[in-house]
């Protein structure tokens, strides 16, 4: 099996029948597809089951017991059934291009690539039938139409990744099978921000990654996201507070096993810095309708949630808070 394409499933009944009919058409035959139901609650699988005969036996549904509300426990699920040399996340909203699978597949042949990471894909409204596709660029194209080898260096990829030259959903990635196995790439229990992590661990572990310029991936905006829900300031705050408790833990451990970070504790520092002051971005409006003393209490909480109270660490939080502040006020 050339492929396995992994696509995580929950409530996705408006989406659905249109994503599996885009993997349907791929002018490469040699895939299976591993949907995996992560709870769903709507008609989705209904219309999953009426594809199992169209693709012939190449398309398995994996029930998950209840919905986790983590978005990477159902793509490792995927993985531990997938068989293809090669791994291909969708996204249930989202469609690929009749040739996607075919051009990924030859590009990551010709060059021995772990990893593929497109830097260009389509973007289009929910209803993809009826709206123009627009081209975007994930998030600083630093390509002009040709395919680049990334260096090997370590320093180099993470200070590219550190500046935006890398976006982390994993569909922007295709990757080979055992070099997630080999290394024991998983994604980490995390409501969201979970796919910064697991791409910040293949940047820095792939032997070879690929840069490619060509757009297959057809992303579909989506107002019924995660992303797009409402919530009030506590909320969000509480929202991005939690993967970001999380999401130090998980990179500070990986780095912590790399003998890169060891000799470059700066380098390692810069790291967390930057994911810390991702979240305080995402959070700033929040932050906003809040002085700090209420700010404190709310991150003390939920660090005490998540079974450490980190009083240094919510005090740096609240400095580079009050600094983000003055700056916008610049």
């Amino acid at each position: 099996m050339k492929i396995s394409v992994i696509i995580p499933v929950f409530n996705a009944e408006k989406y659905l029948g249109v994503c599996l009919e885009s993997i349907l058409i791929q002018t490469l035959k040699d895939f299976d597809v591993l949907v995996v139901d992560d709870g769903s609650t709507d008609t989705g699988m209904t219309i999953a089951e009426s594809y199992l005969e169209k693709f012939g036996g190449r398309l398995k549904i994996i029930h998950l017991p209840k919905n986790t509300g983590m978005p990477g426990i159902p793509r490792n699920v995927g993985l531990e059934y997938a068989q293809g040399k090669y791994i291909c996340f969708v996204d249930a909203d989202d469609l690929l291009a009749d040739n996607a699978l075919a051009t990924l597949y030859n590009f990551a042949e010709e060059y021995q690539a772990d990893v593929i990471y497109m830097e260009k894909s389509f973007m289009c409204d929910e209803e993809p039938l009826t709206k123009n596709f627009t081209l975007a660029a994930w998030t600083r194209a630093v390509l002009k139409n040709k395919i680049l080898v990334e260096s090997e260096n370590i320093g180099e990829r993470v200070q590219m990744l550190m500046n935006s030259h890398f976006y982390w959903p994993p569909w922007t990635k295709f990757v080979r099978r055992d070099f997630l196995l080999d290394n024991d790439i998983k994604f980490p229990q995390m409501t969201i921000a979970e796919d910064v992590c697991w791409t910040f661990k293949i940047i820095c572990l792939a032997e070879k990654l690929l840069r490619v310029p060509t757009p297959l991936y057809i992303y579909r905006s989506n107002s019924g996201s995660m992303m797009g829900k409402k919530r009030t300031p506590e909320q969000e705050i509480i929202f991005w507070t939690n993967p970001l408790i999380a999401g130090l833990d998980c990179l500070d451990e990986f780095m912590r096993g790399l003998e890169f970070f060891n000799q470059n504790p700066v380098v390692r520092l810069q790291v967390l810095n930057f994911f810390a002051l991702m979240h305080i971005d995402n959070m700033a409006e929040a932050l906003n309708k809040f002085d700090s003393t209420e700010v404190y209490k709310i991150f003390l909480r939920e660090f005490s949630k998540a079974g450490s109270s980190q009083p240094a660490l919510i005090s740096y939080l609240l400095v580079m808070n009050n600094l983000y502040r003055n700056e916008l006020m610049k």
